[in-house]
């Protein structure tokens, strides 16, 4: 599945265009490396996403084309989340679109 179809689905993200502008702009990385929207992701892939002052690893646990609300946060599990202290956030409507 896309990375960028995924954080859509998974509800990472709120939307697929900002899950895109995301990946393009080098926020999101898969094992480590800077992933484009059309990467290709699979289960067990450790993704890293950065919102402004804030950093999210999770690591997928599921693909599915569609999943209810309820169920979305079943696809992954979250690994770190931290926010750096003290760092302005260039970008705080992109962290309220994730939530």
């Amino acid at each position: 599945m896309r990375l960028d179809k995924y954080l859509k689905v998974s509800r990472l993200i709120k939307r697929r265009t900002l899950a895109k502008e995301l990946c393009d702009s080098g926020r999101v990385k898969v094992a480590g490396r800077v992933a484009k929207a059309g990467t290709e992701v699979s289960v067990g892939d450790l993704l890293s996403i950065r919102f402004g002052a804030r950093t999210m690893e999770v690591r997928i646990e599921r693909i599915a084309e569609t999943v209810r609300k309820e169920q979305a946060a079943e696809l992954y599990t979250v690994t770190r989340d931290e926010r750096i202290p003290g760092a302005a956030s260039d970008d705080s409507d992109d962290e309220e679109d994730a939530e």
